[in-house]
This record gives C-alpha cells, sequence and structure tokens, in this order.
C-alpha cells in the first residue's frame, strides 16, 4: 500500500484524511522502510501538506501514544518550533507562571531539533527533571499544576522515522504533528506556528479533529508564538468556527520590543533569562513582556480571564508577587523528588 500511495504522490495527487493515516500507521508500526519514509516526508513537503493530510496523520499519532489520563482539564502551551529566531523559551517560560496561577498545564515537547533550545533541553537547565511516567506526570499535576510530557516517552513509534528525519534534515509534517498530539488530549491549547499559511491550516485541521479552545498564533516576524516585536496574527477555534483577529503588544498594555533583545545561543542562557523574569533581577523589559503576553494569552485560553489584557495583568501580578519564582522553585523539588522516589 504505502509503495502505490508513493506513486500517488509523485503523480501529484493529495491524500485523503484515512489514506494520510493509514501511510502513518505503517510508518509508526514499523512497515515502511528509512527509504520510503524519507520519500514521503519529502514528497509532502515539498507540495506542502494538506487540511487532511495532516488530521489524518495526527489521528494516527495520536492513536499510536502512550495516554495520560488525568481527571481534570487541562492546557498545553506549544510551538512549532523552527522559526528561525533564535529566542528563549518563552512558551516554557509562560507555561511555569500559568501553573502558578493554578492552571493545569501538560505541557508536551522534545529536545531541540530546528531551534537553540527546546522545551526539554532548558527545563534540563533549569534543573528541572523531565523524565517521567505517565503515573508521575499526574502526581506532579496535582502537586504543581504542571508536567511535561517529554515527546519520546509518549511516542515510542516515532523511533521509527527518527533516521529518515535526521538524514533529510528540512522540515517535515513530523515537525507539524509535535503540538497536536499531547498525550494528555489537551482540549484548550495556546498553539504557535512559523507562518500565517501554516496557521490556516492548524486551525482548519483542529476544526476536524475537535477542541474546547483553541488559540492558534503567529508573529508577522515569524516567530511561533505571540510576539513581542509587532502584529501576531490569531486564529482561535471554539465551537467548531474560527474566529480571527490580530494582537499587538500595545493593545493589552505592553511595550513592543526588539526581537535581538530576547535571543540565546544555547539553552543555558535561555535558563538564565527565564529566571532573571521571574526573579525581577533583569533590565530586560522584552523578555519579561514576552512572557507576560503569552501567559496572558494563555489565561484566556484557559477560560480564567474574559481577554489577553486582563490575562496579562494577572500575570504580571504573578511576576511581582515572586508567585512565578516560586513556582520555579516548586518544580525543582517536586520533580526531583519524584526522580528519586
Amino acid at each position: 500500500m504505502f509503495q502505490e500511495k508513493l506513486k500517488d504522490l509523485v503523480a501529484g495527487k493529495k491524500l485523503s484524511e484515512q489514506e494520510a493515516a493509514a501511510m502513518m500507521d505503517e510508518i509508526m508500526e514499523g512497515k515502511a522502510s528509512s527509504s520510503q519514509i524519507a520519500a514521503f516526508l519529502s514528497l509532502l513537503s515539498m507540495r506542502g501538506e494538506t487540511v487532511e493530510e495532516l488530521a489524518g496523520s495526527v489521528r494516527s499519532m495520536r492513536a499510536h501514544a502512550k495516554p495520560l489520563h488525568y481527571a481534570f482539564p487541562v492546557l498545553d502551551i506549544v510551538g512549532t518550533g523552527g522559526d528561525g529566531t533564535a529566542t528563549f523559551n518563552i512558551s516554557t517560560a509562560s507555561a511555569i507562571l500559568l501553573s502558578a496561577l493554578g492552571v493545569n498545564v501538560a505541557k508536551h515537547g522534545n529536545r531541540s531539533v530546528s531551534s537553540t533550545s527546546g522545551a526539554a533541553d532548558v527545563l534540563e537547565a533549569l534543573e528541572i527533571d523531565i523524565q517521567s511516567t505517565p503515573e508521575l506526570a499526574a502526581s506532579l499535576l496535582d502537586r504543581t499544576h504542571m508536567c511535561f510530557l517529554f515527546a519520546p516517552l509518549y511516542h515510542a513509534s516515532m523511533k521509527y522515522a527518527i533516521e529518515p528525519r535526521k538524514a533529510l534534515g528540512f522540515r517535515t509534517i513530523f515537525n507539524m504533528l509535535g503540538p497536536l498530539t499531547n498525550p494528555a488530549g489537551a482540549q484548550r491549547q495556546l498553539l504557535g506556528v512559523y507562518s500565517k499559511p501554516l496557521a490556516e491550516i492548524y486551525a482548519q485541521a483542529i476544526v476536524k479533529l475537535g477542541t474546547e479552545r483553541t488559540l492558534v498564533v503567529t508573529g508577522e516576524d515569524g516567530m511561533d508564538e505571540l510576539t513581542i516585536a509587532g502584529r501576531t496574527d490569531a486564529f482561535l477555534i471554539e465551537n467548531g468556527k474560527i474566529t480571527t483577529f490580530t494582537i499587538t503588544p500595545e493593545e493589552v498594555g505592553l511595550n513592543s520590543g526588539r526581537l535581538e533583545d530576547i535571543q540565546v545561543e544555547n539553552p543555558k542562557e535561555s535558563a538564565e533569562l527565564i529566571e532573571a523574569v521571574f526573579s525581577g533581577n533583569t533590565k530586560n523589559a522584552t523578555a519579561i513582556n514576552a512572557v507576560l503576553l503569552n501567559a496572558g494569552a494563555g489565561l484566556f485560553v484557559a477560560g480564567r480571564t474574559s481577554s489577553i489584557a486582563e490575562g496579562v495583568h494577572e500575570a504580571r501580578e504573578a511576576i511581582n508577587t515572586g508567585a512565578g519564582l516560586d513556582q520555579l522553585n516548586l518544580m525543582r523539588r517536586q520533580t526531583k523528588e519524584a526522580a528519586h522516589a
């Protein structure tokens, strides 16, 4: 089947949702060779993945994942990565701040593939342990309102695609799948992507897949989150409908800044900047505002505030009162205890 569908792709045909799911099933079950996987990924990437191909691939990957069962609703805040901006880990910092405010965050992520610092890399640099079973992750949610779902532990079937992805060295559909395959089945998401056309595809795929409330965002500068350096295009998916709007930092009470002020070279620099933001030991207003903007949007998505501006205000309070730093230290303690239990 795989070989036949490759011929269809070469001939310029597009896959239905069911066909894409079936091909991804073969990859996840080790039935496709490395060469076939590389050809499949390359053909989709060259032409551009469709909404149906993305949705079908997501369904397959979700079906093959190890699930995390949790009794309460969870939020995910995640970017596709690969935006090339080399900024510090804004969504990870925002996730910690959201959990300080009592939002249950099940953050799905990995080590860096195409960015300066992946979520797993910066958490380790912050001395937060990332290795955990679904049971430990659920326990951490109870104790800290946050857990990190390290993708390789939950998506073991991805192992068959590792070598072809490395050999290709460019973005493929797998870069798109991660944010849509949260093992906790997060029904509320703040999801960042690196371009407006891709954001539109994500929004349409999410309508097919179903969600309570998801906000897909892309910065005009290519940032895969709400950008502090200009305009963000946003797609709100709720009740099976897509609502589009734009937002600038000034509209929610923040000053715009320059991307150069929040760029880092490695996970250590990213971790140091996050700690500085939470401890109030930084004069880097752009870094603080970038976290406030994204955490504010996260509070809105979680239904904790009625607007992003109100969310920004609450997030600022959490930093000013030291709640963000307290949460960072709590997570350090609790993940270490859980790891050595």
